[in-house]
């Protein structure tokens, strides 16, 4: 009878195990880790089932170009934009606010933008209708041209954003852009900052944690590549650290940028800045471009009043003249 019952007993531990999936018999397959540069990145299970050349890829992503080409490509092409901007008080309250629709032409390397319809709050405008506040200044530098800008082109080959030779706006302007198209380069001339949003750096790898994975994403089917900083107050790290995360989409067939999400912050004797910027891409023809833009922002800088705002930009209606 013993050996009956030992008998049934094994045919059922048998039809258990045919039943239950050898996974949670043993437990879950856990992510690996892999060294790149000194960059200790994670990957998903899925990233190791495809096989995926990590090395070759992190150097694809250093090398990046096709998120600035998609901010390019808008000085070449005719499009629609809803923009939001609204500044806040010390209680978070609105104390300005703009919603526009303007319309960009283009042709023939040249490009203007018509205001369509605009509703204004509070002291958003001064008395000559110029902004009073550095963020919608900015913003209207990046993507507004009032009056008929000429020389446009969308190439990116030789057109590096430098600061070299400009002062004052002019170089604050460029200084965010290249914050806003180059993420995770240095940016010269921000004083405490200097290196620190080269996260791409070897000597910044050990501040880092990296990780990259495989899934959809509008519609798409991306490789997500995830940059988030360890714990500022471990190991001394408060006053390393500039972009505490950064998390991009790359279109697995193209590798080009799908969308990007990160967030910056810092806290100098001049200046301090709390920002989160998000960004999706779409297609028009056979151009990548920007599609939303959302941005957040709290920034203080000495002998300016400390302000916080936010932006949302849609663009669409895509037109192509040339």
């Amino acid at each position: 009878m013993q050996g009956k019952h030992s008998h049934i007993i094994i045919r059922g531990i048998w039809f258990a195990c045919m039943l239950t999936p050898a996974a949670s018999l043993f437990g879950q397959q856990k992510d690996s880790v892999v060294v790149v540069e000194n960059k200790v990145i994670t990957l998903s299970e899925v990233i190791i089932r495809n096989n995926v050349n990590v090395p070759s890829f992190i150097e694809r992503v250093k090398n990046d170009t096709t998120f600035y080409k998609a901010f390019r490509n808008l000085r070449v092409l005719q499009f629609t934009s809803l923009n939001d901007i609204r500044m806040f008080d010390k209680k978070d309250g609105v104390k300005a606010s703009l919603f526009s629709k303007t319309s960009q032409w283009a042709g023939n390397g040249c490009r203007y933008t018509r205001v369509l319809n605009e509703e204004v709050t509070g002291d958003m405008y001064d008395h000559k209708k110029k902004y009073n506040y550095y963020t919608p200044e900015l913003y209207a530098g990046l993507f507004f041209a009032r009056d008929t800008v000429c020389g446009e082109s969308n190439i990116v080959k030789g057109t590096e954003l430098s600061v070299k030779g400009k002062s004052g706006t002019a170089r604050h302007k460029e200084q965010l852009k290249m914050l806003f198209f180059n993420p995770g380069k240095a940016i010269p001339g921000l004083p405490f900052i200097g290196n620190k949003t080269a996260i791409f750096d070897e000597d910044m790898a050990a501040l880092y944690d990296y990780s990259l994975d495989e899934d959809e994403h509008l519609g798409e089917l991306c490789y997500i590549f995830s940059i988030k900083a360890k714990d500022r107050t471990n190991g001394g790290n408060k006053d390393k650290i500039v972009i505490d995360e950064m998390v991009t989409w790359f279109s697995i067939k193209t590798f080009e940028v799908v969308a990007r999400n990160y967030s910056l912050s810092y806290k100098a004797g001049l200046y301090d800045f709390n920002v989160d910027m998000q960004v999706e891409m779409t297609r028009f023809e056979n151009y990548l471009v920007p599609r939303l833009l959302r941005y957040n922002g709290n920034w203080d800088v000495m002998f300016k009043k400390r302000e916080k705002g936010v932006f949302t930009a849609t663009l669409f209606d895509f037109r192509n003249e040339n």
